[in-house]
């Protein structure tokens, strides 16, 4: 009996965990779904803006051009579909944050809060930099070195496979800081182990910087040097958040302290 009722506790809690899980997904599910109401009725305005930087670069009498039968449909379908995700992202991840945070200390919430917060807006902040820096420079540079004889006519389903991926690879690239703080936070480095490994850092970051951008140096830069500068924040975030860590110590956060 007595080895019984730990398996079937062990059962109902498991249970317990799938079914709120369960829960959080459909309301994850339902929020992007609200979210994309508005934006599948304005699909076509949203295309037109995220692709306002390619059509301002392009040679005079160019235009963006649909190659397939059902591009000028499913494109700013997709587009729409793309942008609620993204703006549905803060209930996406405060449903897994619920999900999670019953397992945390109280110590281990204070920290987890602002950096779930922060990666938030540093995925936001990717987004907008390379659209309102990087695109710019970036279509001009492709306009600039287009071969005499070709006429630089863009699928606006290949245009917005490539922003897509830009978006994505930018929202990334700027959780640099939330990384080296949890990298620190985790015991896994020291910041002195971080500030000794700058110069590795800066070439990796390069070769990432080459890998994601397109094969020019002006791109690679604009994404290089923000990423960088990034983790030079991450280090002092690391640094500040470190030494709010040690002088205080949670009752609840280390159980074995009273049976010392």
């Amino acid at each position: 009996m007595s080895t019984a009722e730990p398996e079937k506790l062990a059962e109902g809690t498991l249970i317990s965990h799938l079914l709120e899980l369960r829960d959080r997904l459909l309301r994850a599910v339902i929020a992007v779904a609200v979210v994309s109401l508005p934006c599948l009725f304005f699909a076509n305005e949203i295309f037109t803006f995220l692709a306002q930087p390619l059509i301002d670069k392009l040679p005079k009498g160019a235009s963006l051009i649909a190659t397939g039968v059902m591009s000028p449909f499913m494109t700013p379908f997709k587009t729409a579909i793309f942008v609620a995700l993204i703006g549905a992202m803060p209930v996406v991840l405060y449903q897994l944050w619920a999900f999670v945070a019953p397992g945390l200390y109280h110590r281990e919430k204070r920290f987890a809060v602002p950096l779930l917060l922060s990666s938030i807006l540093l995925f936001y902040v990717g987004i907008a930099f390379a659209y309102f820096a990087v695109f710019p420079v970036m279509f001009e540079f492709f306009a600039a070195t287009t071969p005499k004889g070709v006429t630089m006519m863009t699928d606006i389903a290949s245009y917005m496979d490539f922003i897509l991926t830009m978006f994505f690879c930018f929202g990334l690239a700027f959780e640099v800081p939330v990384v080296v703080v949890l990298l620190v936070l985790t015991g896994m480095v020291t910041i002195k182990q971080l500030k000794r490994a700058r110069g590795y850092v800066l070439v990796g970051i390069f070769i990432v910087a080459a890998i994601l951008t397109p094969p020019d140096a002006i791109s690679q830069t604009i994404m290089a040097v923000p990423m960088y500068l990034l983790y030079e924040g991450g280090m002092i975030m690391a640094r500040i958040m470190s030494g709010m860590r040690r002088p205080q110590s949670e009752p609840g956060d280390e159980p074995e302290e009273s049976d010392a």
